[in-house]
């Protein structure tokens, strides 16, 4: 059973009434888990890392970051994700991206052709003009 609201915000969002719902307390001075929270504001954009929030669990988060994050701009779209369930590699191993010198041919800058379409353009523009 959810909680009923006569805002259809909080209808659609379909919260659980405190006896199904999984909030427990918190001890005193302690902290609700952390949630990262990703913004997008057009159709087809990529989401942007927008901030945090403290939420007792994804569908509170989920509210909190719509008040936030979403009401002072175009939002189409917010995610959250515990902060938890982020992986990453560190700046301190940043050596593992490292490529041997002799492999330039394999990323953009090994093919230096920016010179010879400039000198190209100038041919083609000073023959037609």
């Amino acid at each position: 059973m959810t909680i009923q609201s006569l805002d259809p915000r909080i209808q659609r969002a379909e919260i659980p009434q405190d006896e199904e719902s999984p909030m427990n307390p918190l001890p005193p001075l302690d902290q609700h888990e952390t949630y990262e929270v990703f913004h997008m504001d057009k159709r087809g954009e990529q989401p942007v890392r927008v901030g945090s929030l403290h939420a007792p669990n994804p569908e509170i988060a989920l509210l909190f970051a719509k008040e936030q994050y979403g009401r002072r701009s175009r939002t189409v779209s917010l995610w959250v994700v515990r902060t938890a369930d982020i992986y990453m590699i560190g700046v301190e191993d940043a050596d593992i991206f490292a490529t041997t010198p002799e492999k330039d041919y394999r990323e953009a800058k090994g093919y230096r052709v920016g010179g010879k379409i400039t000198a190209f353009k100038r041919r083609n523009t000073v023959d037609n003009g």
